[in-house]
This record gives structure tokens, C-alpha cells and sequence, in this order.
């Protein structure tokens, strides 16, 4: 019963939108080329698609606002990376993160196939349903049934390369990353075994 209502808990936690995002003022779209030819593309590509699978996201089809708000978090030391805070000091206005993230969101993503059919189903049932018994929310609530996102605080995850969805997964277990609304991502992770983070980034990086 205890392990009922906290997983209830947790799961409506989920479904607020914890945090209203500073308004970011308008983009302009002739600007965007430009800047993610010299600040982007070298590590995400110009449409979006990761140059080193594993190390760098892709970032077509990404929620604008989780863009600009990652952008934010690496210049405020709220997200930590040697590499993405330095980078993120060049995007010098909040118009300049917009015109980023609008041309990124717009490009085509394309889901990944998986690798290891041996963990779509844990990844299946973790992603659609959770687990009940360690308490663990199902993805979809946050990250949409198809992996979409939703603005501003969940990213897309469908299309997403396995190998980053589970470093991800391990540094919020391991709190070494914590830009997370209220140590949600955090609270589930450290409940997620090996097997579960490689089964569900499995699965999710196949959703469409």
C-alpha cells in the first residue's frame, strides 16, 4: 500500500509543469544559420544529428524551451560540462538561444533502431507503465506516450542515441548532473538498475 501511494506521488509530481520559464524574446530566423554553423554544428551537427554518437546529443527535434533552458543551466553552473559551458558563454543573448533552438526543433528527427531486442520489453514496461514495486513512474508521463517531450522542462527522447540516454540516466544516479525540476530525475534514476537505464534508453531512442 505505502509503495502504492508513493509511486502515486511521485507520478502527479510528474504531471506539473514545475517551473514557468522566463520569457525569451523572438527570434530572428536569418540568424540561426549562422549560428549553428559556428557555434553548433561541429559537435551536433547543422541539422541536428550528433557528429560523435555516445558524446553529443542530437538535438533535431528537440523541445525549444529544454534547449534554451540547458543553454541557461550551463551558464549559471546549474548543468556542469567543461566542454557545453564554455560553448554556452558564446550564445551571447537570449535571442541568439532562441534562434538556436527554433532551428533545431524544426529539424527532421529520425528514430534510432535498436541494438538489443533482449531489453525492449523491461524497456517497454518501464517507459509505458513504470514499476510499481520500486516505485518508479512511467516515462510517458513526462516524455509524452512517443517519446515527444513537453515543454519546457522534458526533452524529447525519441530518436535520442542509446549510449547518451544512459549516461544521462547514470548521472542523474549518480547526482553528478542535477539541473533536474526538483531532483525528479534524480529520485528515479538512483532507483533504476544498469539493466533498466540500458533497456529504456534502448527503447525510447526507437520511439517515433
Amino acid at each position: 500500500m505505502m509503495r502504492t501511494m508513493a509511486l502515486a506521488l511521485v507520478a502527479a509530481g510528474f504531471g506539473l509543469n514545475v517551473a514557468a520559464q522566463e520569457a525569451v524574446p523572438p527570434a530572428d530566423p536569418n540568424a540561426a544559420p549562422v549560428l549553428v554553423g559556428a557555434v553548433c554544428a561541429s559537435c551536433h551537427g547543422e541539422t541536428g544529428v550528433s557528429a560523435d554518437p555516445g558524446k553529443y546529443p542530437h538535438l533535431s527535434g528537440q523541445v525549444p524551451d529544454y534547449i534554451i533552458k540547458q543553454l541557461r543551466d550551463f551558464k549559471s553552473a546549474g548543468r556542469s560540462d567543461p566542454e557545453m559551458t564554455g560553448m554556452a558563454y558564446t550564445v551571447a543573448t537570449d535571442e541568439d538561444a532562441r534562434a538556436i533552438a527554433n532551428w533545431y526543433a524544426k529539424q527532421q528527427a529520425t528514430p534510432s533502431a535498436a541494438t538489443e531486442s533482449n531489453l525492449i520489453a523491461r524497456g517497454r514496461n518501464l517507459w509505458r507503465a513504470g514499476d510499481a514495486a520500486k516505485a518508479i513512474p512511467a516515462c510517458s508521463g513526462c516524455h509524452g506516450a512517443s517519446g515527444q517531450g513537453l515543454p519546457a522542462q522534458y526533452p524529447r527522447l525519441s530518436g535520442q542515441l542509446p549510449a547518451y540516454l544512459s549516461l544521462q540516466l547514470q548521472r542523474f544516479r549518480s547526482g553528478e548532473r542535477a539541473n533536474d525540476p526538483e531532483g525528479m530525475m534524480r529520485a528515479i534514476a538512483e532507483r533504476l538498475t544498469d539493466n533498466d537505464i540500458k533497456s529504456v534508453s534502448e527503447y525510447a531512442s526507437g520511439l517515433r
